[in-house]
């Protein structure tokens, strides 16, 4: 093992043979890849990177200007059976807040304080898989049922976020994160060609961890700058994309093909640091952070639901194979969601953003699978009660804008100042498999809705009491849909603290 920090990514480069292609293993195994950052409070922030080699001592130096790189800080490396990969995370704390700092491979602007009434933007996807030639691209394998390619002059989710950067502060990610384990259909789909169409354990092991590694390569661009909130969903479970089955060969595969480092969110749990310690959560699963005027809230919508509820991703859940977690103890989720819920600060932050993945109000069949009432029982009585201002989900591949709705009944006063949640489907960022068919007619609750169309969440907090929501459409950067909420926030009755309004 080696001594070596991420600032001799200059010489990493040039012991190289040329640019590192996404996928593939760098011939200097300590080459800095898939950097990602999240915050650690207003005052930190989490740096790690990826190596193939493990390093003995990760370290980051940084400071307020390019010039002068002069505090450094000590992290930790690890893996995990079968990765290709050591992920480092290093967590520099007492840094100043709203404050842009250099590191060797790109600068980054910490969080804004809580009660920072400056206007700001974020970017939120869900659903998003790779691109290119093994993920989302103008062609699909020719004896599946995958859908939807891209336009030959179209730009893909990736592109449209890199291109749109300066439009948003940081990016929120509520679930299904590469989609590596779509590596076997794919396979069997004849995506790679007809020489490997029939997986076997060594090959996806192999071919998961080369789709897992090019995503996160293709996003370095935006998340080596801006932190990269995640939160899970059923795709980080396993390598088997839930159970598929092959009708051409007449193979049904399951998490039996899986080995252990490609089951229960393993990958997940190592390659992300977000800030559960500073919030009280758990690990990647939930955890909530503060950024000027908002509060966000990320939970974990496939285990660990309250007892008596069956869990997307437990044993005996939905998914085929599915036996992932639980991961803290019984109700441990549902008790401290509704603990962070009533110790908010809504005079300093108003507004209240949950993400998670699977919806319940959706155009889609229902089944337990798309349409989760066991989350919605788990969730939205707590919603509810303390207020929340706005809620987004995913997993399924459309985009539906819905009016504000508590226990199916939409609030009569529509966006102004309604007091019921306010909930938008925004599961069509994209992947090889394209986007799934909306049910017809609309459901009551929905206003707005696209399954023809990739795109992204753009969420502008303009201040105490206006939010805009546009879902920008990624081959071409227009705004398909835009709506802006009003909440008077008048938390004078005493209710200041999350108690509802």
């Amino acid at each position: 093992m080696l001594h070596l920090t991420i600032v001799a990514v200059a010489a990493a480069f040039l012991e190289s043979t040329g640019v590192h292609v996404p996928g593939t293993v760098p011939c200097n195994p300590y080459e800095p890849l898939q950097q990602h950052l999240a915050f650690a409070s207003p005052t930190g922030m989490t740096v790690s990177w990826s190596t193939y080699a493990q390093l003995d001592t990760p370290q980051v130096w940084y400071g307020e200007s390019p010039t002068a790189l002069t505090n450094v800080v000590t992290g930790s490396s690890t893996t995990y059976p079968t990765s290709r990969v050591y992920d480092n995370h290093v967590k520099l704390t007492g840094l100043k807040p709203n404050t842009k700092y250099w590191y060797p491979t790109d600068t980054f602007t910490t969080a804004r304080e809580a009660g920072d009434e400056a206007a700001f933007t974020v970017a939120v996807v869900i659903d998003l898989g790779l691109m290119g030639a093994d993920g989302l691209s103008t062609k699909v394998g020719p004896y599946g049922g995958a859908a939807n390619p891209l336009g030959q002059n179209d730009l893909n989710t990736i592109q449209s976020l890199i291109e749109n950067k300066d439009t948003y502060e940081f990016i929120a990610h509520f679930g299904d994160i590469a989609y590596a384990d779509y590596f076997i259909k794919e396979s069997w789909e004849g995506y790679f060609g007809n020489e490997s169409l029939i997986p076997n354990m060594t090959s996806v092991i192999d071919g998961y961890n080369v789709l897992l590694e090019q995503y996160y390569d293709q996003m370095t661009p935006l998340t080596s700058g801006k932190a990269y909130m995640v939160a899970p969903g059923n795709h980080e479970a396993n390598c088997d994309n839930g159970g598929t089955t092959d009708s051409i060969h007449n193979i049904t595969y399951t998490t039996s093909i899986c080995v252990p480092g490609q089951t229960n969110f393993t990958g997940y749990i190592n390659h992300f640091r977000m800030p559960s310690d500073e919030s009280g959560g758990l690990g990647n699963f939930w955890y909530s952070f503060n950024y000027g005027l908002a509060h966000f809230i990320m939970l974990d919508s496939e285990t660990d639901l309250p007892t008596g509820l069956q869990s997307p991703d437990e044993a005996g859940g939905p998914d085929a194979g599915a036996d992932n977690g639980p991961f803290g103890y019984p109700n441990q989720q549902y008790e401290w969601f509704e603990n962070d819920l009533a110790s908010i600060d809504r005079e300093k932050t108003p507004w209240v953003v949950v993400g998670l993945h699977r919806p319940w109000y959706v155009a889609a069949q229902n089944d337990s699978g798309d349409v989760s009432l066991a989350c919605q029982q788990a969730f939205e009585p707590l919603m509810i009660k303390y207020g929340v201002d706005l809620y987004m989900q995913g997993h399924v591949h459309v985009y539906e804008r819905n009016a504000p709705i508590a226990n199916y009944s939409i609030d009569p006063n529509g966006l102004d100042n309604p007091s019921a949640p306010w909930n938008i489907v925004s599961g069509a960022a994209g992947h090889y498999d394209g986007l799934d068919t909306l049910t017809s007619p609309l459901p009551y609750w929905s206003v707005q809705a696209w399954d023809n169309t990739y795109g992204w969440s753009r969420l502008t907090f303009h201040n105490r009491t206006h939010l805009t929501h546009e879902f920008v459409a990624s081959a071409n950067g227009s705004v398909m849909d835009s709506a802006t909420l009003y909440k008077a926030h008048d938390f004078s009755n005493g209710n200041g603290n999350g108690q509802g309004q």
